[in-house]
C-alpha cells in the first residue's frame, strides 16, 4: 500500500502502523469481526464463527488522520 492518500486532507505517504489491543488476554493487535455487536451472557462480544480481519492503520503525517484497513482473514 504504497503511496496512499489521506482521505481528510489529501497528503501522499501515510505512515504504516496498527491498533494496539492491551485488554486482558489481548493478542497484541486489535481485529475487526463481520456483523454488529452482539452480547452475550456475561456482557462480553459473541464473535464465534464470525470472519476476523487484523486491522491495519495508516497515520497522515501532516494532519494526524487515521486511516484503518481491514487485512485478508486472520
Amino acid at each position: 500500500m504504497d503511496d496512499l492518500t489521506c482521505t481528510h486532507c489529501g497528503t501522499v505517504g501515510l505512515s504504516e502502523g496498527f491498533i494496539e489491543d492491551a485488554g486482558e488476554h489481548a493478542r497484541g493487535y486489535a481485529r475487526w469481526i463481520e456483523g454488529a455487536l452482539e452480547r452475550g451472557i456475561f456482557g462480553g462480544a459473541k464473535r464465534m464463527g464470525r470472519p476476523r480481519r487484523q486491522i491495519v492503520a495508516f497515520r497522515c503525517p501532516k494532519c494526524g488522520h487515521l486511516d484503518l484497513f481491514a487485512t485478508d482473514p486472520v
